[in-house]
């Protein structure tokens, strides 16, 4: 299966994705994650990338396709995957489909977490990451509703959205999408 999590910061995406790529057996690939490697490494990526994460701002359209070209063709993905952090734009998910064609492969379902932002707020407060101070968290949220949201839309209109309440225990959460995706849910 081919996912995509979607959801504002502090929605759960990585909490979901974890307990999905361990019911669906994939990989878990996380934008997020690799980037604060990236950059505590000083890669190429996460030099180029630093300046953006530092500001809350979203990491250049071409650098980002480029590494998740490279990620999907990793022996690991080829039976499925799960994207959590990308895309995060209109543009990134047609990218993404534009990808996925010339890899011979189509993207099952993009999970929206839907949560309220004042829910986001506190949530991402409460994570104490570096990049989790109260101004940077502010803007991601402020990003996320501008460019975001038509991703909703993108999907919506192709059949692929699957919304979900994320304002409940992440147990919840979770039985929500393993039903939405008829797969068994199991302790």
């Amino acid at each position: 299966m081919r996912l995509v999590i979607l959801g504002g910061p502090g929605a759960g995406k990585g909490t979901q994705a974890h307990a999905l790529c361990y019911h669906l057996n994939i990989p878990w690939i996380s934008t997020g994650e690799i980037l604060r490697h990236a950059i505590a490494e000083q890669t190429e990526l996460g030099r180029l990338a630093e300046p953006y994460v530092e500001k809350g701002e979203l990491v250049p359209d071409p650098a980002m396709i480029e590494f998740i070209r490279k990620r999907l063709q990793v022996p690991d993905a080829a039976k499925g995957w799960l994207l959590d952090g990308y895309p995060r734009t209109a543009f990134q998910a047609e990218e993404l489909d534009f990808l996925l064609d010339e890899l011979g492969q189509q993207l099952d379902w993009a999970i929206w977490l839907d949560v309220p932002e004042d829910i986001l707020l506190s949530r991402s407060i409460a994570r104490s990451r570096p990049d989790d101070e109260p101004e940077i968290v502010q803007r991601r949220l402020d990003l996320f509703e501008e460019r975001t949201i038509p991703i909703l839309e993108y999907y919506d209109y192709r059949h692929r959205l699957l919304k979900i309440n994320g304002n409940q225990p992440p147990v919840g959460v979770e039985r929500e999408i393993l039903k939405a995706l008829n797969v068994e849910f199991s302790v």
